[in-house]
């Protein structure tokens, strides 16, 4: 475990730690990029203040320090002199090459995302000041959230980040060693606490995790970092003394009992200490893991004999043993926890665990973060496994750096994978109040405009990405800001263009079911438009204007008169029983429909009777047959696996059937006829249109009559003189119906009979 005072010591004059781990040849790199960066920053000054040499020097000692490449602490030395001098920029590249200059690029990237995020507001405050209504900290607490994720994302390499977060420790120990405390260092220290603290831990460098903590947390709160640090320091000299004394005699008493064993101490950070008094309201001196060591052993059966040596040196106290190798916690995280009472009588903490729970805290699903920050809550499944991957990455660099020197092939798989680790599924986006929106990859400006807001999206005309006018299936990029230009007028006045269901335009699911259900309504309002208008016109022709609507619409079994409306606008109810309902007649229009309607018969599928359909390879599934196309032999079938329904038997030219195939293929289920079972008959829908004339129901009736098929269901529909008819029959197979359909086209004025 690093110490951060051994990472400040870094920042000294000598260029030495600047070139280690290099080869010859990034060796001289570096010394000629060193070199020029001595003339360029001659006399210059950062913006906190610093001397630029001294903060560019400070930026790639720290890289050099994490084992990175050449090309990175290149990167970190000079892209500082871009932002100072933007002129400088376009000379990055020829002088150091691609990779230095698409560094450099994507650092001043993140610099750009900073200078615009700036006007966010703060999240909650670390000394827990004025509380703040419950939704405005949790999209405080989102917003800060979607940053972080921004970072990253915006990093096509993962380099850039490392630069990044090398570039805040510098400026934080300069503030430090100056001993500077204003609103400026306070703004910057909350910054970095809650943006980029977060992602060195989650990236797994420790090192700089807890001094960007520490010295944030030295500006947020000055007097508290004071009073903490006061007291470790007043007890620093006996606390290292009496962890190193423990760490002997428990290394003496494994010796005895033949146990290999890797011991350490945990040290404490000053953010780590207050956090932790905060959180669980304990004081100081109440804190049980300031002192506090880890054991790391082969496997689990020495985990617990480890356990056993502690409690035998120690007293365990009860309340504080926690068994996470036998019952893990949720994220899978495994060690074993006790706090004992040492000689002094005061608590001491020791963690015992495998190498390998060792490697899965730190970089597995249950990596540290995962806890400290909250929990597995905000971020989606994939990023998260990223990030793990990225962890396990950087480690790995770390572990393997002294052996890589010289091997530039090792080192050129390090890199090219860094490169390639950017989070490049989703994108984000910049509104002009610098709120981040959060899209999938392939964006527009329409899919911007409808994350906003449902009428922002309907009204939206046009976009502005950077200032610039840009076409709506411009697809958008990381880090750019969007601005929306809308249509005038109330909300609802104006809509999308169809055109923006098309891949061309909208790539989000959410925007487009948006824009289906604008047309929904769109197209239930003319529906409803239509069946008014067709009602009103009937109640004229029968001169009943006056009637009340309401009561007629009861009447005829709606609950309401704009349900009477659309039924009629979608021909699904005809206007010769409203006729009939103003006539007060209460007869059907066609008193055949009572002579030829019959029963179901006991024999039909309808009644439960037999279908004869066989599932293919299984026994015993129940069936029933679809009502949407009603199959009947020798119809092609197939089944489709229901909800506690069985399987359900649909034609296999059904409509309904594709589409349900289409959603879910797995459930679909190879059928077909068995042999035919006796008298069984089945119902089927019949579509007859013909000229509307006096006596046509009564002649149609008569066919199916003679043909020996019984009727169980008719509807009719009369307009502009056509009748549209549908009869449900019973047939025993489909060449019955054939006949019948045959004999109905003969029937004077049908124009179509076919099988629905």
């Amino acid at each position: 475990m690093v110490s951060t005072t051994a990472l400040a010591g870094t920042t000294s004059a000598t260029t030495d730690p600047l070139l280690s781990g290099l080869s010859l040849d990034d060796s001289s790199r570096m010394q000629a990029a060193l070199d020029f960066a001595g003339v360029a920053y001659a006399d210059r000054v950062t913006t906190s203040g610093q001397p630029a040499i001294e903060f560019a020097t400070g930026v790639a000692a720290t890289l050099a320090y994490m084992r990175s490449d050449v090309e990175t602490r290149i990167a970190g030395l000079v892209f500082e002199l871009t932002l100072l001098d933007p002129a400088q920029a376009p000379l990055i590249e020829p002088r150091f090459g691609t990779e230095v200059g698409d560094l450099v690029a994507g650092v001043r990237q993140l610099i750009r995302l900073r200078e615009l995020t700036q006007s966010q507001a703060p999240a909650p405050s670390a000394s827990g000041g004025p509380a703040r209504g419950r939704n405005a900290a949790q999209q405080a607490v989102a917003q800060v959230e979607t940053l972080r994720k921004m970072l990253l994302a915006m990093a096509s390499d993962m380099r850039v980040v490392l630069v990044r977060l090398a570039s805040c420790v510098t400026t934080l120990r300069y503030f430090a060693d100056i001993k500077l405390c204003n609103d400026m260092t306070c703004a910057y220290g909350r910054e970095t606490l809650d943006l980029y603290a977060p992602l060195a831990n989650r990236l797994g460098i420790w090192q700089l995790k807890w001094e960007l903590e520490d010295l944030s947390f030295r500006f947020i709160e000055p007097d508290t970092y004071k009073r903490i640090a006061k007291m470790l320091e007043e007890k620093r000299m006996m606390r290292e003394g009496f962890v190193t004394n423990a760490i002997a005699r428990l290394q003496s008493e494994m010796a005895a009992a033949g146990i290999e064993a890797e011991v350490f101490g945990r040290p404490k950070h000053i953010y780590s200490i207050w956090s932790k008094m905060k959180g669980k309201e304990l004081d100081f001196t109440d804190l049980y893991d300031v002192r506090a060591f880890r054991v790391i052993v082969a496997d689990v059966k020495t985990c617990y004999t480890v356990l056993g040596v502690v409690h035998n040196i120690w007293t365990p106290i009860p309340k504080e043993f926690d068994d996470y190798i036998s019952r893990p916690k949720p994220n899978g995280y495994q060690s074993l926890h006790t706090v004992v009472t040492a000689e002094d009588g005061r608590p001491l903490e020791v963690q015992i665990r495998t190498q390998e729970m060792h490697s899965f805290a730190e970089y597995g699903v249950a990596a540290h973060w995962r806890y400290k920050e909250g929990g597995a809550n905000s971020v989606g499944q994939k990023y998260e496994e990223k990030i793990a991957w990225l962890r396990q990455l950087l480690a790995w660099k770390t572990d393997v750096a002294e052996s890589v020197v010289g091997e530039e092939d090792q080192q050129r798989e390090w890199v090219e994978k860094l490169k390639s680790a950017a989070l490049d599924d989703r994108i984000f986006v910049l509104t002009p109040q610098a709120r981040v929106i959060e899209l999938p990859v392939g964006a527009t400006p329409i899919d911007f405009a409808y994350y906003l807001h449902s009428d922002v999206g309907h009204r939206c005309r046009g976009a502005r990405v950077d200032g610039i006018m840009v076409p709506l299936n411009t697809q958008l990029k990381n880090g750019q800001t969007c601005e929306v230009i809308t249509a005038k007028g109330a909300p609802g006045t104006a809509g999308p263009s169809r055109d923006w269901l098309s891949d061309e335009y909208t790539v989000a699911t959410r925007t487009r079911s948006k824009i289906r259900a604008w047309f929904h309504a769109i197209d239930m309002q003319e529906t409803l438009s239509h069946g008014r208008s067709m009602v009103e016109k009937t109640l004229q022709r029968e001169g009943k204007t006056a009637v009340n609507l309401e009561a007629l619409a009861n009447k005829l079994g709606f609950a309401k008169v704009d349900d009477l409306f659309l039924s009629v606008g979608k021909d699904e109810f005809s206007l010769r029983q409203i006729e009939h309902a103003l006539n007060d007649s209460g007869e059907p229009a066609e008193p055949v429909d009572e002579v030829f309607l019959g029963k179901s018969r006991a024999s039909s599928t309808e009644q439960g009777a037999k279908s004869g359909v066989l599932v293919v390879g299984t026994e015993g599934l129940m069936t029933q047959l679809a009502k949407c196309c009603k199959p009947a032999p020798p119809d092609g079938i197939v089944g489709f696996v229901t909800r506690g329904k069985g399987v359900s038997i649909h034609r296999a030219t059904c409509k309904n059937f594709a589409e349900m195939r289409t959603k879910a293929p797995e459930r679909v289920i190879v059928t077909e006829w068995g042999r035919a079972v006796t008298d069984t008959v089945y119902p089927v829908d019949i579509f007859v249109l013909a000229n509307d004339r006096q006596g046509l129901l009564r002649d149609i009736s008569e066919v199916f009559s003679r043909e020996k098929i019984n009727v169980i269901g008719v509807n009719t529909q009369s307009t502009k003189g056509f009748a549209r008819m549908t009869f449900t029959a019973e047939i025993g197979a489909t060449a019955q119906l054939q006949k019948a359909l045959n004999a109905i086209g003969e029937v004077a004025g049908v124009q179509e009979a076919r099988r629905s």
